[in-house]
C-alpha cells in the first residue's frame, strides 16, 4: 500500500495511491492516518500533476543517522562507528516531493544527501526485534540537504542540518511488504542536473531500519508519523575532489527503487 499527503484546494489531505488515482481518505495527512484517525474513501484525484506536501507535515520528531554507509564513512575519512551517529531535524525543514529547495544566502557549501527514511506507525519505547518490526509503517525517500560550512563550525551537526524549507520527503509511504520487508535492499541514487552523484543499495547500511528503531526507542518514545532518516551513501559534494556544491538553478533527483522519486529545483533564498 502507498499513502501520501497532497495539497488540494488550499488544504492538505491524506490519500491512498491506487495506480494513477489518488483516493481521498478524509483526514489532513498521513500522520493522522498512522495515529489512528478514522478514514473513509472519498473523492478521487489524478496522480498526474498532484501537489505533494511533506509526507508527514508535523512529525513529533525527525531523527537522522550520519555515517551509516561504509563508502560514505570512508570518503569522509572516519572509522566505522560502534553506535549510530544521531542528530535531529525540525519539521520546518520539510518540503514536498516536488517543491523547490531554497538555498540559504548564508551558505556557500550546500550539499545533497539521498536517504531511505523509516516511517513509524505506532508508539514504541525500548523496542525489541519483534516490536521494532511491528512499529515500521513503511518507507519513503528523503534528501537531507546540508549546509556543510555551518555543519562543521562546531562538533555538533545540528546547525548545518536545520535550514527552513530544505529537506524534501515523499512522495509517499510504501509499506514493508511491497519492498521486501523491514530490512529492504533497494538501489538508491541522487543526480544533479542528470549527473549521477550517489549510487548504492540500502542493503549496505551498517545499522538497518530495525536496528535504528530499537536503538532510538531505547532513549525516547517514537510516535506514529515520526521519521528516521537512515543515512546517505558516498558521493556527496563535500567529499568530492574538487568539492561540488549546489549554487541555485540545479535539478536534484533523489530516488529509491520500489519506493519513489523526489525532483526538486534549487532556488536561491
Amino acid at each position: 500500500m502507498k499513502l501520501a499527503t497532497v495539497r488540494v484546494d488550499g488544504r492538505t489531505t491524506a490519500v491512498r495511491v491506487e495506480g494513477d488515482v489518488l483516493i481521498d481518505l478524509g483526514v489532513p495527512d498521513v500522520g493522522a492516518v498512522l495515529a489512528g484517525a478514522e478514514v473513509a474513501d472519498g473523492k478521487e484525484y489524478a496522480l498526474a500533476g498532484a501537489d505533494f506536501a511533506p509526507l508527514v507535515p508535523q512529525p513529533s520528531k525527525v531523527v537522522c543517522v550520519g555515517l551509516n554507509y561504509r563508502n560514505h564513512i570512508q570518503e569522509m575519512g572516519r572509522d566505522l562507528p560502534e553506535y549510530p551517529t544521531l542528530f535531529s531535524k525540525f519539521a520546518d525543514t520539510l518540503i514536498g516531493a516536488y517543491d523547490d529547495i531554497v538555498r540559504p544566502a548564508e551558505t556557500s557549501e550546500f550539499d545533497w544527501e539521498a536517504e531511505l527514511a523509516v516511517v513509524i506507525g505506532q508508539q514504541v519505547r525500548r523496542a525489541d526485534e519483534e516490536t521494532a518490526i511491528a512499529a515500521i509503517a513503511g518507507f519513503t525517500v528523503l534528501n537531507d540537504v546540508t549546509c556543510r560550512d555551518w555543519q562543521f563550525r562546531t562538533r555538533e551537526w545540528l546547525q548545518g542540518k536545520n535550514w527552513d524549507s530544505t529537506t524534501p520527503v515523499g512522495p509517499w509511504l510504501v509499506t514493508p511488504d511491497e519492498v521486501g520487508g523491514p530490512r529492504p535492499a533497494l538501489d538508491i541514487q541522487c543526480s544533479v542536473n542528470d549527473q549521477i552523484m550517489q549510487k548504492d543499495n540500502t542493503g549496505d547500511l551498517l545499522f538497518d531500519p530495525v536496528d535504528l528503531v530499537r536503538y532510538v526507542s531505547t532513549m525516547i518514545r517514537l510516535n506514529p508519523g515520526d521519521l528516521i532518516a537512515t543515512g546517505t551513501p558516498g558521493g556527496v559534494g563535500h567529499a568530492r575532489k574538487p568539492q561540488v556544491f549546489l549554487r541555485g538553478g540545479e535539478i536534484v533527483v533523489t530516488q529509491i527503487e520500489g519506493i519513489g522519486r523526489l525532483e526538486n529545483h534549487v532556488t536561491a533564498g
